[in-house]
């Protein structure tokens, strides 16, 4: 089985595609992850209040380290890094904590939690190895599934217009979405070498320049964004505080099961095995990027699971590919203006792929539950963790009774059925008959 699922990776881990193919691919998993790259310092400065010159300074800080960790996670340094194709970005988890110590110490206050925090996760790295043995395939089918499933309503969001948008759920938008989604299956399922290979990459640009004359591109933030803008360490000073750093250790516990879970589904749809130092590697890499964030200004980092479903789709999985992005992703972070060319891509557009990409990666999971034997405890588990994991997902205020901490920590879907699958499968032994 491993035999042919290699043979269906046209680009494994370790291999080096074509330059002029690689470049074009880094691109494809640029365009995909950007705009959750850029929504949180968006979303955080728009709350705080912050001004032009602060809002304008989180965005590129975050764009630059994204690059920076992309780096890391896809290269490797030392124990740091997975060294499999691992985009990364600042997450949404982190955005009420963030929102919370913003408001009292301003962005020295965020620098100081997300360098203390992100100890928790360095640590926490230390232990991941042994935990792996609860990680059958069982597990990681459900934890797969699970990733892709809880993406789609989010990629829903998209194809509507985005969360907010005046004309959300329009015929204009879906019809968007529709046609990128239709143009880009049929360049991967009929197109031949680089026209299947990077048909997200030539969908959303196609999908881009349909929406100019649509009156769906406001370049009004190209022109307005500086030309250059360098990165510089402490620019706004840093405050540590105590109870602002445990307001982000709930986040950082749930950054460390997604990354944990990105991982292993980064190995399934590459065709390979990511070993116990890869993972411990990984989740290390998530504490250390998150550490470097603080220093130059940006919210904490972790692995973005966006981009699983562009390895599934693509069957590229070269994380040459991906530490090329990590490049190109430190240069926009320092030319603003190029950012924002990217920044206003139209909803749509990105909802048109993303149905497909985290669709594939939910089918990726129930294709490794599919070689498990399922019987009634299997069962179980797989439903109990489905129905718990979406069910966050669709419903969230169903938590608002709960701790603030422990809000946290199950508001993330795979998070929550990433637990409850672990715990039912120590709980519920085998039995001998089976």
């Amino acid at each position: 089985m491993e035999n042919t699922k290699e043979q269906l990776v046209k680009y494994k881990i370790e291999d080096v595609p074509p330059t002029s193919v690689a470049v074009v691919l880094a691109w494809q998993h640029i365009l995909a992850a950007f705009a959750g790259i850029i929504a949180v310092p968006l979303v955080v400065s728009a709350a705080l209040g912050f001004s032009v010159e602060e809002t304008s300074f989180m965005v590129s800080a975050t764009i630059f380290v994204s690059g920076l960790t992309t780096i890391l996670q896809s290269k490797g340094l030392g124990p740091i890094g997975a060294r499999v194709s691992g985009m990364m970005g600042t997450d949404f988890t982190f955005v009420n904590p963030a929102i919370s110590v913003g408001s009292q110490f301003g962005i020295a206050g965020i620098v100081g939690a997300t360098i203390a925090g992100s100890f928790v996760e360095i640590i926490l790295s230390r232990f991941i190895k042994p935990l792996t043995r609860f990680f059958p395939p069982l597990i990681t089918g459900t934890v797969v599934a699970l990733i892709g499933i809880t993406l789609l309503p989010v990629s829903m969001d998209w194809a509507a217009g985005g969360v907010g948008a005046s004309d959300y759920g329009s015929l204009r938008n879906l019809t968007v979405a529709f046609a990128v989604m239709v143009f880009t299956l049929f360049l991967n399922h009929f197109g031949k070498g680089i026209w299947s290979t990077a048909s997200v990459f030539i969908g959303m640009i196609v999908g881009y320049i349909i929406c100019i004359p649509l009156g769906m591109v406001d370049l009004t933030e190209v022109y307005a964004a500086d030309w250059i803008a360098l990165p510089s360490i402490l620019r706004y000073g840093v405050h540590f505080d105590l109870a602002s750093a445990l307001a982000f250790v709930p986040a950082y516990l749930v950054s460390t099961i997604g990354t944990f879970g990105i991982m292993i589904a980064i190995g399934e749809a590459s065709g390979e095995k990511i070993s116990s130092e890869g993972l411990q590697g990984g989740v290390l890499c998530d504490g250390v990027g998150s550490m470097i964030s603080g220093l130059f200004g940006a919210g904490p980092n972790t692995a973005f699971s966006q981009n699983v479903g562009l390895i599934t789709l693509t069957k590229v999985a070269s994380r040459r590919v991906m530490i090329l992005a990590g490049i190109f992703l430190t240069i926009l972070g320092i030319f603003p203006k190029l950012s924002a060319l990217i920044a206003v891509m139209p909803q749509p557009v990105l909802g048109g792929v993303g149905v497909i990409m985290f669709g594939l990666v939910a089918a990726q999971g129930i294709k490794t539950l599919s070689q498990v034997h399922l019987g009634d405890r299997e069962l179980l588990i797989i439903s109990v963790a489905f129905a718990l994991g979406i069910g966050v997902t669709v419903r969230p205020d169903i938590l608002n009774g709960l701790p603030q901490a422990v809000q946290m920590i199950l508001s993330s879907g795979i998070s929550t059925g990433t637990l409850a699958a672990l715990i039912l499968n120590i709980v519920l032994k085998e039995s001998k008959g089976e």
